[in-house]
């Protein structure tokens, strides 16, 4: 396996190549651009979401491409034994930024990358906007950032194409990153599993994979980022136990730049799933979510079970963190509950509450699920790499 930070030698002794942004240059520009090499990236290192879902749709159409992903040590032993693997910012991985003719991706990719001539960038993205993003930020999302800005413009510069997950995200997409460029209205690959004709199996390999009974009521809490702020759970998760019994389950999902500190947080009814590669496997073992403001909301629609939602502080990410494309409380396909009481009563009458929201639920599902039908990744690999 390849070093995760490669070496050239300096005045002083060995130089970082993924520190020195002249030399990370230099492994790609003396590589020799492959026609049949596509490199997926997707978190920086993970082997997930909508890059993962088009890589195995790409296999299955496109043998003849050499597939290379970018993987930490993490993910290194998710990644099929058909693909290479390349760690970030090694020598391999800088070498194959210039051999790739295809670059997939969910993020943007590092301020040092320089497109070769010739070279196809798809842009997958990994969210239905509810919050704002990108340049309808009035600031960095991380304070004291002051070349976001310029590493967003410079990289949705060289997009070739970005995926569009509903009808009501492609304007949002092109007007927050200032793109014009091609846009491929396929829906998401990440959620074709949730759909697909074997996702009651996969829904049973998941519950399995997490000794999950199956008259346990598994609850996914999948929190959103809150940018600069700490994240506190303000869940009391040993309340909810107490009200619920033992007939339900906690998965905790927190998102990976604001984990909380868990601490007296931690109680036996509860799963911390956090580091699980793919978070689509935790929307089929759910029997609810429960979210904030994520763009789990999105995906999770697709499987038609309830959603709970606690927003405890709706007003103040609303109104001073983000901001929203839409008005949340009016559109939300759940209650928006603010205490742990409430989550409790919610869960404990949960046919009741979905009875309710369920026109709401369907208007959601109508709007934001159309193209979900267990084909996205398919179109997409016929309109970006073609037959």
């Amino acid at each position: 396996m390849p070093s995760g930070r490669s070496r050239a030698r300096g005045a002083s002794g060995p130089v970082p190549l993924d520190r020195v942004p002249g030399l990370r240059q230099v492994p790609a520009a003396l590589a020799r651009r492959r026609g049949d090499v596509v490199l997926f990236d997707s978190w920086r290192g993970s082997y997930a979401d909508n890059p993962r879902a088009i890589s195995e749709a790409l296999r299955t159409r496109r043998p003849d491409l050499h597939q290379v992903w970018v993987a930490d040590a993490a993910a290194a032993r998710l990644v099929p034994p058909w693909a290479k693997r390349v760690r970030p910012g090694s020598r391999a991985y800088l070498a194959a930024l210039g051999r790739a003719a295809h670059v997939v991706a969910n993020t943007g990719m590092p301020g040092y990358y320089r497109k070769p001539r010739g070279t196809s960038y798809l842009q997958t993205w990994h969210g239905t906007p509810l919050k704002r993003i990108a340049f309808d930020l009035e600031g960095p999302p991380f304070p004291g950032d002051r070349k976001f800005f310029r590493r967003l413009r410079r990289d949705a510069a060289r997009w070739d194409a970005l995926v569009s997950p509903n009808p009501f995200s492609t304007p949002i997409l092109r007007s927050a990153f200032r793109y014009e460029g091609r846009v491929l209205e396929t829906g998401y690959p990440r959620n074709d599993l949730l759909s697909a004709p074997g996702a009651a199996d996969s829904r049973r390999r998941a519950r399995a994979a997490l000794e999950l009974d199956d008259g346990k009521c598994a609850v996914l809490y999948a929190p959103t980022w809150r940018d600069s702020a700490a994240f506190d759970l303000r869940l009391d998760v040993g309340a909810l136990a107490d009200r619920l019994g033992d007939s339900h389950t906690l998965l905790l999902r927190t998102h990976p730049l604001n984990p909380p500190a868990l601490g007296e947080g931690r109680h036996a009814s509860m799963i911390d799933v956090s580091a699980h590669a793919d978070i689509r496997d935790l929307y089929l073992a759910a029997d609810v979510l429960l979210t904030d403001y994520s763009s789990a909301m999105f995906d999770f629609a697709v499987t038609r079970r309830p959603m709970l939602f606690f927003t405890y502080d709706l007003a103040e990410y609303r109104d001073e963190t983000r901001g929203f494309y839409f008005d949340f409380e009016r559109e939300a396909p759940g209650p928006l509950l603010t205490s742990t009481d409430a989550v409790a009563d919610a869960l404990a009458d949960l046919d009741a509450v979905s009875a309710r929201h369920a026109p709401a639920y369907e208007r959601f599902v109508e709007r934001f699920c159309a193209w979900d039908d267990g084909a996205a990744a398919e179109r997409v690999v016929r309109e970006f790499f073609g037959d």
